[in-house]
């Protein structure tokens, strides 16, 4: 079992991460809460707390900033209905903090607002962790990326990665920076879910 992986980024991008450690080149699945977390471009060092995810067909790596959204994550995908990948899409669509408070409230909306996720499966993560989760503190620090172009690219390729339509989501993206063009990727993302 793996508790964490440090290395150098090889390749990053707003749904996976590349770390080579010691010559060995891991790739580990990861959310936008991440992916903006990470410091961006190659060779930069990064620790990423892993959870390993064992089936017939592969081992996969999910990788987190902090501890936190690891646990988020791992109580995510202990209720019944949700994988690896739809709680990574949660994680991507809200901070942890706002995981935690969708929670305390009772607010199945905001479950029910990420693709893939339905009302049943809203209101059983609400019912199945109600009493698992605990006051939350800081939220993450957001980083923006160097250049508005750059932050439209990447959150373009990761929600066709995602699953969405490049038109699609070319539109509402344009649509988002059109009026914010100073978006972090997360937010542009984050906001683009919403849209779709």
């Amino acid at each position: 079992m793996l508790d964490y992986i440090k290395g150098n980024i090889a390749e990053l991008t707003p749904t996976y991460a590349v770390l080579d450690n010691h010559g060995i080149g891991y790739i580990i699945n990861i959310s936008l809460t991440t992916y903006d977390a990470l410091p961006k471009g190659s060779g930069n060092e990064a620790l990423l707390y892993v959870h390993e995810a064992i089936r017939e067909d592969a081992h996969l790596l999910y990788g987190f900033a902090t501890k936190r959204e690891r646990e988020a994550f791992l109580l995510l995908i202990s209720v019944s209905g949700v994988g690896p990948n739809t709680a990574r899409m949660i994680l991507s669509s809200m901070s942890v903090d706002e995981f935690s408070q969708a929670i305390i409230s009772n607010n199945a909306a905001m479950f029910k607002a990420v693709k893939g996720v339905g009302a049943k499966t809203a209101q059983r993560i609400i019912v199945d962790l109600k009493d698992k989760i605990k006051p939350v503190g800081n939220p993450l620090l957001q980083q923006t990326s160097d250049k508005p172009g750059e932050a439209f690219d990447e959150a373009l390729a990761a929600l066709v990665m995602l699953g969405f339509t490049q038109q699609a989501s070319q539109k509402a993206l344009k649509s988002l920076f059109s009026s914010q063009p100073t978006l972090t990727v997360e937010q542009a993302i984050k906001l683009a879910l919403k849209m779709m």
